[in-house]
């Protein structure tokens, strides 16, 4: 929709209502001397620690931790179910029989869950310093929601059937992670007196590097067990609802097939004929044929999303509909009242109790229509998923 060239390397961006900070970033990001090609701005876009949220980066020889964010493989994962209806009552009941068996927010199990159900690791522990460190906590954190806009909502889709989704990341072993390779990579950056002004808040390791070579190493280990978590959380959100329809597990829940797609990590990819480091934070793959997950707020629709491909955004797509307002500005300037009833009056069994919530209210959000027709040259909407109930941490 617009190209700024004005720094060493072009951003293309895909919407036009971009915030001043988020815009600064992206022009930090065009004018890094590792960058490839261009940046490319999602149509969720908003500002982020050092690199936008909705932004994408490709990048020679170097991989940048702030570039990937501290959720490390955070993401969505969808099922969708046979049934075609679920009653309100029937709904409440399962809402609360899940969080019966999903702790959220700060919460985690009082008990480790099963080491078979992790992630394995492939290398020695000493290669993997901080996954090892933080390897018996993370078993009491498997299977829990988190916070700020993590979610499991039941929703409504345009083919008639009934979804579950769920958003949620690494919780804590990803922050640890993140904030353990940044201040390697900016005290390297320091130690070798990098050009990369410290006040872009974007250091670096290079890729051949041990520092480099193990970062990639935990990040991976990262996007592995948010994965094992978002399935973790989605089997038994499945048993709550086998608990409440008396049907077979299969006949319940079809090919049993999970859409899972992640939004904060970097791959080595093919592009324009090179392989590079794509970092996307806040973003997702949308090679041709790709399914993916678009999700709302929880007061507006959510889609299933086929990519088309597109060279220009690195194949990819926006993450979600984006904030338009920061947690605290929603909190000071919704109206309470005013959130609720419109919630209410589509029916939703919403999160909003009190002004804490607001910072997940669906105005705190843009408009999901707008971001999805800003993408229209990015994917194509294969279902359309209204919400029914919605739990957020």
């Amino acid at each position: 929709m617009k190209v700024i060239s004005t720094g060493n390397k072009p951003i293309k961006m895909w919407l036009n209502d971009i915030e001043d900070g988020a815009l600064e970033q992206a022009k930090n990001l065009a004018n890094l001397p590792f960058v490839y090609k261009h940046i490319a701005i999602m149509p969720d876009s908003h500002q982020g620690y050092g690199m936008p949220i909705g932004g994408v980066m490709a990048t020679k020889g170097v991989i940048v931790p702030n570039a990937v964010g501290v959720d490390i493989g955070c993401g969505m994962c969808a099922v969708k179910t046979s049934l075609t209806d679920i009653d309100v009552a029937t709904l409440k009941k399962i809402m609360g029989e899940i969080r019966k068996v999903v702790p959220v927010g700060f919460n985690h199990h009082n008990e480790p869950q099963s080491d078979d159900l992790m992630p394995r690791i492939t290398s020695f522990l000493a290669l993997v310093p901080i996954v090892a460190q933080e390897y018996e906590k993370a078993l009491y954190s498997l299977g829990t929601l988190g916070g700020g806009n993590h979610f499991i909502e039941i929703q409504k889709g345009d083919d008639g059937h009934i979804w579950i989704m769920i958003h949620s990341g690494s919780r804590s072993l990803g922050y640890k992670i993140a904030e353990h390779y940044n201040k390697v990579a900016v005290e390297l950056n320091g130690k070798y007196h990098s050009i990369v002004p410290k006040e872009y808040q974007l250091a670096f390791l290079p890729i051949d590097s041990d520092e480099g070579q193990a970062y990639i190493r935990e990040m991976n280990y990262c996007v592995d067990y948010a994965l094992a978590n978002r399935k973790l959380m989605m089997n038994r959100v499945k048993d709550v609802l086998m608990n409440n329809y008396s049907t077979s597990r299969n006949g319940l829940f079809m090919d049993n097939k999970i859409i899972n797609i992640a939004h904060n990590y970097a791959r080595l990819e093919s592009h324009f004929g090179k392989n590079v480091w794509v970092h996307r934070k806040g973003a997702t793959s949308a090679r041709k044929g790709e399914i993916g997950i678009i999700p709302g707020s929880q007061g507006t629709s959510s889609y299933i999303v086929e990519g088309k491909g597109n060279k220009e955004s690195f194949m990819s797509c926006s993450h979600g509909a984006g904030r338009k307002m920061g947690r605290k500005q929603a909190q000071r300037e919704l109206d309470l009242e005013d959130e609720k009833a419109m919630l209410d009056k589509q029916g939703i069994v919403h999160n909003i109790r009190n002004v804490k919530d607001l910072d997940e209210a669906p105005s705190a959000y843009k408009d999901i229509d707008e971001v999805m027709d800003n993408q229209k040259d990015l994917v194509d909407i294969s279902v359309k998923l209204t919400p029914l109930g919605v739990i957020k941490g």
